[in-house]
């Protein structure tokens, strides 16, 4: 099997997995007081404490969550809850933005998205251009999960500060791929997942400005300052923080090895323009290429991948199964039979250029067997 479905999932790296089963041995609630408890408790902290490290912002900021979805439904849904105000985001955020947004829209709240120019990307001047009195929250996310996409956060955010907005930012692509620097940025709120850069499923963090506060959406107990409540997953946010570490040190070196594939994948493929069209851009994120097959099923294309040993995706994880063309791709201006003729390939630090060969040449094979 040739796994390039890291978008999707990245798998579990060694420092991970054995961190989690060793925290896992750890039988202690983190909110009881007696010797378990205050086990489990340091190592939840700990956990905290490399993430926070890791993204260098101060523990305090993170809250533990369940994820990446978790993490932006609360931003967005905290922001307005009282159903009022103009909140502006883009036309190819992850449905965990998009969702709540059409939900609060629905509430009374006043929603603008943005459309991104060539290669998906949000200029600043059209947020400018899109603020006004009332705005409270601008949510744009730093690299895109379709095709890789990169905006300049720090840009954005500053545009919105300077309109009196907050600023969020869906950074769940970006651990282990491209440069973070949350302070740098200035951004108010930041969402993570630890299962995009080898770190278990169901576990993530959101990054909270000092001196900003939001609403819990679940209730019930104190954890997490009272904004999560429910018992820590102490095992998930300790192997989270140190893989977290892991993957950052190893950042540029991975950026480099990704980006080297991506350019090998990407010209392989040249030759065959007029079969396989290209939708991500050389100065997006290395980790995802994304090619149309013009003509096409995209589920069948998917499948003669599947049956040569390959893992890929048509998109977004959280949107297969689906009948509805991608938003993304739709967004960029591809129509209906070309957005559901489109499929994803995403590498990781263990892909080597053996798998990306072979996957190439399969990925044109496929094209030409799958032509409805």
């Amino acid at each position: 099997m040739i796994y390039l479905d890291y978008a999707a999932t990245h798998p579990m790296t060694e420092l991970a997995l054995s961190a989690y089963v060793r925290a896992a041995g750890v039988v202690g609630n983190p909110a009881s007081v007696h010797s378990a408890g205050q086990a489990a408790r340091e190592l939840l902290e700990e956990g905290r404490a490399a993430a926070a490290a890791a993204l260098g912002v101060h523990p305090l900021t993170l809250i533990a969550t369940g994820g990446g979805t978790e993490a932006d439904n609360q931003v967005l849904l905290s922001c307005f809850a009282d159903g009022q105000g103009h909140l502006i985001t883009s036309s190819i955020e992850h449905s965990a933005v998009l969702a709540p947004a059409r939900l609060l829209a629905r509430r009374g709240v006043d929603v603008s998205y943005l459309t991104p120019g060539p290669g998906g990307v949000i200029e600043a001047e059209q947020l400018r251009q899109a603020m006004r009195v009332g705005t409270r929250l601008v949510s744009i996310h730093h690299a895109n999960n379709e095709v890789g996409a990169v905006q300049n956060v720090a840009a954005l955010a500053g545009v919105a500060h300077a309109g009196g907005a907050l600023f969020h930012t869906d950074a769940v692509q970006s651990p282990g791929v491209l440069p973070l620097a949350l302070s740098g940025w200035k951004v108010d709120f930041a969402s993570f997942s630890a299962h995009k850069w080898g770190g278990p499923l169901g576990v993530g963090f959101l990054y909270l400005r000092r001196g900003l506060d939001l609403s819990p959406m679940l209730l019930g107990g104190a954890q997490e300052k009272g904004l999560r409540s429910g018992t820590q997953n102490a095992p998930g946010v300790y192997a989270a923080g140190l893989s977290l570490q892991q993957a950052v040190s190893g950042q540029p070196r991975t950026y480099a090895h990704l980006r080297a594939l991506s350019d090998q994948f990407t010209a392989h493929l040249a030759p065959h323009a007029q079969m396989l069209r290209p939708n991500h851009t050389p100065s997006g994120s290395p980790k995802i290429v994304s090619f149309t097959a013009p003509g096409t099923d995209g589920e069948a294309l998917l499948m003669n991948l599947d049956f040569a040993g390959i893992c890929a995706s048509l998109g977004s994880a959280c949107a297969a199964g689906t009948m509805q063309p991608s938003h993304v791709l739709s967004a960029l201006g591809l129509s209906d039979p070309d957005a559901r003729a489109t499929v994803r390939l995403s590498f990781g630090a263990a892909t080597t250029q053996e798998e990306v060969n072979h996957a190439a040449q399969t990925l044109i094979q496929a094209a030409q067997r799958s032509r409805i």
